[in-house]
């Protein structure tokens, strides 16, 4: 029996392993570990990466969607549309700020939501639109452009989880307004340790956010706002533009694990992902559905193989979000997902033969 985890950074950390211990002795040695080169050029690095203008670190993905948010103006009696099936950091988010989260139906077969259902939940209260690009698939980002366009919205991007997705020739990022990264150590693109970004064209915006993240300061002693205090240090910066520079690698890898299950799963109990023409997944998640997933779960971890459920409960019937009043029933696709999404083992550094042993095992059950 094979022994495979839901996720390991083991292979690509060993890897890397002489240039990472390298930039951290060159923080070390430097003696500079707050707003440094480090992440002042790991900045510029991930803009051009994304092919964006700025790029402002921050404490972690949550912080950036915030920052975003409030740098916006958005606040007290204002309404956000987010997913109904997400992490709950989208709705937190608005919810830190004073606003409204709107949740809005997915569509089942990319656990992305659904543009046609946005306009509906417009009201005049409305000031912006969170699209997620769930498990690393972007979302569909013209779509929904279309609709905040007539009603005058934001667009904010949530790549948690897309880091160097593509839809249509353009990276997440670049595709709204604003964009907000994770870069939890088990993202695609992760620190030792916590950190997030913000990615946009618009300086102003890139500007007030940097501000707003340092204490509300533009300069040393002279705050123009109350802020928060989320910044990226300049360890995690350093040790993020080794990693940057093996992104594509690893992202590339993903989609091979990815074919390789798409290709080779046959189980008729299984509903394998669907990826929408003209973008590039990177499968930060690889996520299947079944009707009977617990019981597919336990027979996979019995066999060793790892597995995660994204997200057993949905975000209305969180206790954190019962002030909105929802009851079971309420968002059905968002609760589907819940109760028959199955994550599978999905993480540079896994072999074929660990690949096909999931496979084998997942077209044996019955």
């Amino acid at each position: 029996m094979m022994n495979i985890p839901f996720a390991s950074v083991d292979v690509m950390h060993r890897e890397i392993e002489d240039k990472m211990l390298a930039a951290f002795k060159r923080v070390y040695d430097n003696n500079w570990f707050i707003q440094g080169k480090e992440c002042e050029e790991f900045e510029k690095e991930f803009a051009a990466y994304c092919g964006a203008d700025y790029c402002v670190g921050c404490g972690n993905g949550l912080d950036a969607l915030y920052l975003i948010l409030r740098a916006y103006g958005i606040g007290e009696g204002d309404e956000v549309i987010v997913p109904s099936n997400t992490y709950i950091a989208t709705a937190l988010a608005v919810s830190y700020t004073g606003a409204k989260p709107v949740f809005v139906e997915p569509i089942i077969d990319t656990f992305n939501i659904n543009p046609d259902l946005i306009e509906a939940a417009v009201t005049d209260r409305t000031k912006a639109v969170m699209a997620v690009h769930l498990y690393g698939q972007p979302a569909r980002m013209d779509e929904i452009k279309k609709v905040a366009a007539k009603y005058g919205l934001k667009v904010i991007e949530d790549s948690a989880q897309a880091h160097g997705a593509i839809y249509k020739g353009v990276k997440t990022g670049v595709l709204g307004d604003a964009a907000g990264f994770s870069l939890y150590p088990g993202k695609n693109l992760g620190a030792l340790g916590d950190g997030g970004v913000i990615v946009t064209n618009d300086k102003e915006l890139a500007d007030k956010c940097r501000a707003l993240g340092n204490y509300g300061s533009d300069y040393k002693y002279h705050h123009i706002y109350k802020g928060n205090n989320s910044r990226l240090d300049e360890v995690q910066a350093a040790l993020l533009r080794v990693k940057l520079e093996c992104l594509d690698k690893w992202n590339q890898r993903r989609n091979e694990i990815a074919r390789m299950y798409i290709d080779g799963i046959t189980n008729d109990k299984v509903v394998l992902p669907v990826t929408d023409e003209g973008v590039t997944h990177v499968y930060h998640i690889f996520g299947i559905r079944c009707s009977e997933r617990d019981a597919l779960e336990k027979y996979l971890n019995d066999k060793g193989i790892g597995t995660n459920k994204h997200y057993p409960i949905p975000m209305h019937l969180q206790g954190a979000y019962e002030e909105l009043g929802f009851k079971e029933g309420d968002f059905p696709i968002a609760e589907e997902i819940s109760k028959t999404e199955l994550s599978l083992p999905m993480y540079y550094g896994m072999t074929d033969e660990e690949v096909s042993y999931v496979i084998d095992a997942i077209n044996a059950w019955r």
